[in-house]
C-alpha cells in the first residue's frame, strides 16, 4: 500500500513541499523561497521559471531528507495563490514575461474602463465576481496586450494562460496536461458559474481566446502523471488541484452548507460554504466555487482582505518597530485599553466590502503616549476588524448565525489575536493543529482520487483542533470598539 501524498503548496513567498501519512499528518516539509519583482508602482511579479526550478528542487530534498521510497507516494496535489496569472508557449514551453501577483494592480486601468461602461451586473451574474484587478483576467489582458507578438500567436494556436496550479500541472507532466480546477477557474473572471465552462463573451472581452485556457477539472479528479524524465522515476498521478483558500476550507471540513473558516496570512480569506447552488453575493463579497467533487460543485461566498499579516510585516521589516512579528503579542498584550488607536492597512487600497482601490492606510487617535505597543495592538486588532466586517456581511446575507469559526495560518498562533478575534465576533474560534491546511486540504482530495483515503467519513474523523477561544468581553464594549474602526475606515476613504 502506497504510504504518502506529495503536496506542494505554491504560495505568494515560496514554494513548499510537504508528505502527508494516512492519518493526514504532515511527516515533512521542505521551503524555497522566490524573490518578488516589483517593476513599477502597483506591479508585483514573480518569475514562473524560477518557482518551477523551486518546485523540482524542494520535491528532490523532501525525497532527499526523508528518504522516502518515491514507490511510496500515492499522487501528487498542487494548491496555489489563485489569481497571479501568466501566459507561456505551447510550443517552446517558456512563459512570455513573469507571472502578475494576486496583487498585482496592473489591470486597474481597464476594470476602471469596464465600470464605466457599466459592466459591473453582466459580470457579476456571469462569474460571481466584482471588477477588480486582483482577479485575473485583466493582467492576462494586460500580458497579451503588451506584447506585439502575441497576437499572432495566439492566432496559431500557441499561447497558453493559466494560474500557477496550471503552470506547475503543465511541465511536470512534461508538457502534457493544460489543467486546472473550478476553484481556480472561478478566480478569473472568465468562468460562467451557470455553464461551468469558460465565457465567449468574457474571452472576447478581455482580448483572449478559448484556445489559450486549461481544461477544467473536479479536484478529485486524476488529471494526468508525472513525466519520469521531468521528476520521479516512474509516473506519479496528479490530482487534487485547488485555489489555497478553497483547499483550506476542505482541509477545515468545512463541507456542509453555513460552515465558515478564516485564513490568516499575507492578506485573509474569509469563506462560507453555501452549498450546491450559487447565490448573488452581497455587496462587498463575490460567490465563486468551493470544489468540484463527486460530480457536484459546492459554492461559497467569500471575501478577501488585502493586508492582515503583511500590516505586521511593514511593521518589522518597513518601519523597524518590532524585531519580529511574534513580538508584537506581548506588545500588544502589555496594554490594558488601546487608548482609541487605530490602523487601517489600505496600503494597497481595501479590499472586502469596500473594494475601494483609492483607500489609504491611515493610522488615527494617536496621543503623545502612543507608543510601539500601540501601533502593534492596532495592526493585530485591525485584522479581527476586517475580518468582523465580513462575517457580519455573510451572516445577514445567508441568514444564518455561525456556531464556530474555524481558524488557520501562520498568525493564528498569535492568542492575542485569536482571543480579540472571538471577542470581536462573539463566537467561539477554533485553531487547529495543522499549521499547512491548504496543502493538507488538496492532499485530501488528491488521496481520495486515488482511493488513498475512501470518503468523507474517513476524512472526517482526521480532524486535528489545537484550541478553543471562547468571546470574553462584553458585547456592548466590542460594539464600540467595532464602530471606532468604522469611523477610521471612512477616513482612509476620504480621498
Amino acid at each position: 500500500m502506497k504510504k504518502y501524498i506529495l503536496s506542494i503548496d505554491q504560495s505568494t513567498s515560496a514554494t513548499k513541499i510537504m508528505l502527508f501519512d494516512h492519518r493526514g499528518t504532515l511527516q515533512h516539509r521542505v521551503s524555497i523561497s522566490h524573490k518578488q519583482y516589483y517593476p513599477q508602482p502597483g506591479f508585483v511579479e514573480h518569475d514562473p521559471e524560477e518557482i518551477l526550478r523551486n518546485t523540482l528542487k524542494g520535491i528532490q530534498l523532501l525525497l532527499k531528507e526523508t528518504a522516502c521510497p518515491e514507490s511510496d507516494i500515492a499522487a501528487l496535489s498542487i494548491t496555489n495563490q489563485r489569481e497571479t496569472a501568466m501566459i507561456w508557449d505551447r510550443k517552446t514551453g517558456r512563459p512570455i514575461g513573469r507571472a502578475a501577483v494576486w496583487q498585482c494592480q496592473r489591470g486597474k486601468a481597464f476594470c476602471d474602463e469596464l465600470r464605466e461602461n457599466q459592466m459591473d451586473n453582466l459580470i457579476l451574474e456571469k462569474t460571481g465576481l466584482i471588477i477588480d484587478p486582483y482577479f485575473s483576467a485583466s493582467k492576462l489582458k494586460w500580458l497579451v496586450d503588451q506584447n506585439a507578438e502575441c497576437r499572432e500567436l495566439i492566432a496559431r494556436g500557441r499561447l497558453m494562460a493559466g494560474t500557477m496550479d496550471s503552470w506547475l500541472a503543465w511541465k511536470l507532466s512534461g508538457d502534457k496536461v493544460h489543467a486546472t480546477d473550478y476553484s481556480n477557474a472561478s478566480r478569473t473572471m472568465l468562468l460562467n458559474l451557470d455553464s461551468l465552462m469558460w465565457d465567449e463573451e468574457l474571452l472576447s472581452l478581455f482580448n483572449l481566446d478559448r484556445s489559450m485556457m486549461p481544461e477544467i477539472f473536479h479536484s478529485d479528479k486524476l488529471i494526468g502523471y508525472t513525466d519520469p524524465s521531468i521528476i520521479f522515476n516512474e509516473a506519479v498521478p496528479i490530482a487534487g488541484l485547488m485555489g489555497d483558500s478553497h483547499a483550506a476550507l476542505f482541509g477545515q471540513h468545512c463541507f456542509e452548507s453555513g460552515m465558515a473558516k478564516v485564513t490568516y496570512g499575507t492578506g485573509s480569506s474569509i469563506m462560507m460554504n453555501i452549498g450546491k447552488k450559487p447565490v448573488a453575493p452581497p455587496k462587498g463579497l463575490v460567490t465563486s466555487i468551493g470544489w468540484g467533487r463527486m460530480e457536484e460543485i459546492d459554492f461559497v461566498l467569500e471575501g478577501n482582505i488585502h493586508c492582515t499579516g503583511d500590516t505586521l510585516s511593514w511593521l518589522v521589516n518597513d518601519l523597524e518597530l518590532l524585531p519580529s512579528a511574534e513580538a508584537s503579542e506581548s506588545l500588544a498584550a502589555s496594554l490594558n485599553d488601546n487608548l482609541g488607536v487605530y490602523l487601517v492597512p489600505a496600503f494597497v487600497g481595501l479590499g472586502a466590502p469596500h473594494w475601494d482601490n483609492q483607500a489609504r492606510a491611515l493610522i488615527c487617535g494617536m496621543g503623545r503616549g502612543t507608543g510601539k505597543a500601540h501601533l502593534a495592538r492596532a495592526a493585530l486588532e485591525s485584522i479581527a476588524y476586517q475580518v468582523r466586517d465580513l462575517i457580519d456581511l455573510m451572516e445577514n446575507a445567508e441568514g444564518i448565525e455561525l456556531l464556530e469559526l474555524r481558524v488557520d495560518g501562520g498568525p493564528t498562533k498569535n492568542n492575542f489575536l485569536m482571543q480579540f478575534q472571538a471577542d470581536m465576533l462573539g463566537r467561539p474560534l477554533v485553531r487547529t493543529s495543522m499549521e499547512e491546511i491548504s496543502a493538507l486540504g488538496s492532499a485530501f482530495m488528491a488521496g481520495l482520487a486515488v482511493d488513498f483515503w475512501k470518503d468523507l467519513d474517513e476524512i472526517r474523523s482526521l480532524r486535528l483542533v489545537d484550541r478553543q477561544f471562547e468571546a470574553g468581553m462584553e458585547r456592548e464594549q466590542a460594539n464600540i470598539l467595532y464602530k471606532g474602526w468604522q469611523k477610521a475606515v471612512a477616513l482612509s476613504k476620504q480621498h
